[in-house]
Order: structure tokens, then C-alpha cells, then sequence
């Protein structure tokens, strides 16, 4: 038997071998990610209705309507102001709290899993207690009354307000995310590194913009596209703290809309239009978002 036959044979069992071991997962994300994908894009060209059966198709009628549907666009710009507060509030906060906690006291690791604590709650735990503590009559408004305030601020029931109240209570739940994140990468800068920059002179401010913050770049990357998608895909704030009030879709994502329209309205044709052009929006935004930031790592 020759070499060439005996590696050849050695390939294919490897392959084999990496088959049945990749299989499991495979079929896992063809299940629940791949064929829910394609239901959803066939389904977005038709006005299926489960309830009026059959389906017709109609081609791009569904993305033609999203266009003009004051609706979809209130809801599109609503999302877009949540993922910006969501990428922005817990991203500066959340590199604060780590410089503040990146210390080997015990104290400072007991306030780390404080922090943290609230990611790990479920969304809806959350939101229930943070609807408790801003709607008119909660805790906080009862607090400012009390501290003299005469109107104190509709939180939740002010149109004004109520989005950029959902807009921080997302992002309170994901400070602890990315205060560990920071942590991470804070550990991984060479203390050598600190110790040449103090010896030249260089101050605290000095020594974080010339050394900490561009060895925190990966871990900014992270933090910037994971909190991007976690405000495009919100949903289960908006439904417990205000379902989409106050008034008529002030506080609406694209997400919410998505199964409204679906479930509660039946229109399963259009509201899978809105998942795929939802599905898109956030591939696109995070690929550009990702090249960016890898970027500026390598120039780093």
C-alpha cells in the first residue's frame, strides 16, 4: 500500500470523523436557524394568513408596502434611537465601572458580581421591576414628590419619555455585560506597559489614552456589535413596561411590531416582510459596524 493511498485514507477518515462530530450541531442551527430563516423569506412573499387560507403569492408587495406604512417607519426610527442608546449608554458607563472595579481587592470583586448580577435576570424580572419604580405612581415619582417636586415626570406615560426610559433600563440590564468585557481586556494590559509610560512622565489620563485604550479595542468590537444587535432585536421591555404605548406606538421596535403583526393582527405574510427586512438591517449595520472596529484594531 503506498503512501499517497495511505493518506488518502487517513483523509476521508477524518473527514468522516469531523462529520458525525459537526452533525449535532448542523442540524441544530438547520432546525431552529436555517429553515425558520427560509420559511420566513418564502412566507414574506405571500399574504398568508392562517386563518384565511390559502396563501397567494404577491411577490414583493409586503417590502413594496413597508415603504410607505407610517407604521413600520415610526417603529424603524424608534428602534433606531434604542440601539443607539443601548450601544452608547452602557459602552461609556460600563468602561467607567471597569476602571473604577479593576482592582485586586476583595471588595472590588464582591462589587463586580453586583454589577453583573442583572444580566443574568430575565428580561421580563426587569422590566417589572422597573416598571414598579417609574410609572406615575412608583416609588421614584413618590420619592420627588416627597423631596417637593409638584409634577414629577410621567416616566413611562409621557410620550416624550417613555422611549428613552425603555432606552435605560436596557440599558441597565447590560451594564454589567460590558463592565465585565472592560474588565477582560484591563487585565490583559501588560502592568510592564503602565510602568514605562508613569517612568516617562505620563500621567493617569495620559497613560489611558496612550496605553489601556488602544489595547481595549477588541473588547470594544465586542461590546459595540453585541450591544447593536441586543437593541435592534428588542421586544420584551417594550411588550411588559409599555406594549408599545403610550399612545399609539410611541414606544414600538420592529421586533414588537413583528409579532404583533403576526400573531395578534394573523398578517403572517407581512409581518415576515418585517422580520427579513429586520434580518438584513441588522446583518448589514453589524458587518459594517464589525469592519470598522476590526479595522481599527489592526491599525492599532
Amino acid at each position: 500500500m503506498t503512501d499517497l493511498t495511505i493518506r488518502g485514507r487517513s483523509g476521508s477518515l477524518g473527514w468522516w470523523r469531523f462529520g458525525v462530530f459537526a452533525a449535532p450541531g448542523l442540524l441544530v442551527y438547520g432546525t431552529l436557524v436555517a429553515v425558520p430563516v427560509a420559511l420566513s423569506l418564502g412566507y414574506s412573499l405571500t399574504d398568508r394568513n392562517p386563518f384565511r387560507p390559502p396563501a397567494t403569492w404577491v411577490a414583493f408587495d409586503n417590502y413594496r408596502l413597508l415603504l410607505t406604512d407610517p407604521d413600520f417607519l415610526r417603529t424603524l426610527g424608534n428602534t433606531a434611537i434604542l440601539t443607539l442608546i443601548v450601544t452608547i449608554v452602557p459602552n461609556v458607563l460600563g468602561l467607567a465601572v471597569a476602571l473604577l472595579l479593576d482592582r485586586p481587592a476583595r471588595l472590588y470583586r464582591w462589587l463586580r458580581t453586583v454589577f453583573f448580577a442583572p444580566v443574568v435576570l430575565s428580561s421580563v424580572v426587569v422590566s417589572v421591576i422597573w416598571q414598579a419604580l417609574l410609572n406615575d405612581g412608583g416609588l421614584l415619582n413618590r420619592a420627588l414628590g416627597e423631596a417637593g417636586v409638584g409634577s414629577p415626570p410621567g416616566w413611562l406615560s409621557d410620550p416624550d419619555l417613555a422611549l428613552y426610559s425603555v432606552g435605560w433600563i436596557i440599558s441597565w440590564q447590560m451594564l454589567g455585560f460590558c463592565t465585565v468585557v472592560y474588565l477582560a481586556g484591563l487585565q490583559g494590559v501588560p502592568q510592564s506597559l503602565r510602568e514605562a509610560a508613569a517612568l516617562d512622565g505620563a500621567g493617569p489620563l495620559r497613560q489611558f489614552r496612550a496605553v489601556t485604550w488602544p489595547l481595549l479595542a477588541p473588547a470594544v468590537t465586542i461590546n459595540t456589535v453585541m450591544l447593536m444587535i441586543t437593541g435592534f432585536k428588542v421586544y420584551d421591555h417594550v411588550q411588559v413596561i409599555t406594549n408599545g404605548g403610550p399612545g399609539s406606538g410611541t414606544t414600538a421596535t420592529i421586533a414588537f411590531d413583528i409579532i404583533r403583526t403576526g400573531f395578534t393582527g394573523n398578517r403572517v405574510g407581512y409581518a415576515s416582510a418585517m422580520a427579513t427586512v429586520m434580518l438584513i438591517v441588522i446583518a448589514v449595520v453589524s458587518a459594517i459596524a464589525l469592519r470598522l472596529l476590526q479595522r481599527r484594531e489592526v491599525s492599532l
